[in-house]
């Protein structure tokens, strides 16, 4: 049973107007569930997890030296030391390639600004447009900083979860 929300008097179910006071009855229909999109970012970070390939020992001997992996040059490290360890070849693998990704990008942001210097090294009105443009191509050295903190997370938490972008290549077997 069903009550008016003007009078309270009790009113049968699927009555449109109060018999008491005439108001209408307000019937909430029951509504579809509002779709839920997932974030962004949880679509970025939704890459093969190989953690079942390592034992927990093995994941737990290699947490240090594969933290090293993301490290910049210190990925030599495990690539030379880590040798026995799958866990610390598939992080040093990892690192690899964000360590050439930074390198290969060290080497386009270098030719993209000289020429943008070269183009604009006159008007000086244009210099606006250069730190504009410098500032956007600096935002790929944040990205690479953020994949690189996301591969030592995914250590520090003993998985082998590969980094969005790179982590699909495979340059150490």
């Amino acid at each position: 049973m069903a009550f008016c929300g003007k009078c309270g008097q009790q009113v049968n179910e699927g009555v449109k107007f109060c018999p008491s006071c005439g108001a209408p009855m307000d019937v909430a229909q029951p509504s579809a569930p509002e779709p839920v999109q997932e974030p962004a970012f949880s679509k970025l970070n939704d890459t093969v997890d190989n953690t079942a390939q390592f034992t927990p020992q093995e994941i737990e001997e290699g947490k240090v030296m594969s933290i090293l992996a993301y490290l910049g040059i210190l990925v030599l490290v495990p690539i030379l030391a880590g040798k026995a360890s799958k866990y610390i070849r598939f992080h040093a693998n990892q690192g690899l390639l964000l360590c050439l990704a930074w390198i290969v990008w060290v080497i386009a942001d270098g030719i993209l600004t000289a020429i943008l210097r070269a183009i604009l090294w006159r008007a000086l009105s244009l210099w606006d447009i250069y730190r504009a443009v410098s500032s956007i191509l600096n935002l790929v050295y944040l990205v690479i900083g953020v994949l690189a903190i996301i591969g030592i997370v995914n250590v520090l938490n003993g998985r082998a979860k590969e980094l969005p972008f790179v982590g699909k290549y495979r340059i150490l077997k």
